[in-house]
């Protein structure tokens, strides 16, 4: 598990996630600020197995919330999952926000992770949608204290 630039992430989340758009087009507004988190699972191989994206932005619903936090792009590999890399990806994310002070953690997360999110103390918010091409999700957030 490590701290890596964005352009590692992308190919497994295009893989896993968007396989309709380009790696271009999943270079995000953001991705090089220095608050950002890009991390990744990497096997001895050089593999990304598991990937995940934080930067500070604030939700639909609290669009004051200037200390909250959105994850993105978290994939694991299709053949890894279900073996807890995606956790350890997670806690990456959620240290990440507790170093920086904390706040409210968010995502639009696809329905299928829902227990995934709902394990890790993520509570939904709202009701569910369709994000064609990509499927159902529905907003789910967390509250992530300061490690400070």
């Amino acid at each position: 598990m490590r701290r890596v630039p964005a352009e590692i992430t992308l190919p497994l989340r295009q893989r896993v996630l968007r396989p309709h758009e380009t790696l271009d087009q999943l270079r995000l507004a953001g991705d090089d600020d220095p608050d950002t988190g890009h991390f990744a699972a990497v096997e001895a191989t050089g593999e990304v197995v598991g990937t995940a994206s934080v930067r500070r932005e604030a939700p639909p619903w609290a669009p004051a919330d200037t200390g909250a936090w959105r994850l993105r792009g978290m994939a694991t590999a299709e053949s890894r999952r279900g073996g807890g890399i995606g956790t350890v990806v997670l806690r990456a994310v959620v240290d990440h926000v507790a170093d920086h002070g904390g706040g409210t953690l968010w995502c639009n997360a696809r329905l299928p992770a829902l227990t995934f999110y709902q394990r890790a103390g993520f509570e939904t918010r709202g009701d569910a949608w369709d994000e064609p091409p990509i499927g159902p999700h529905i907003a789910m957030q967390r509250v992530v204290r300061s490690a400070g």
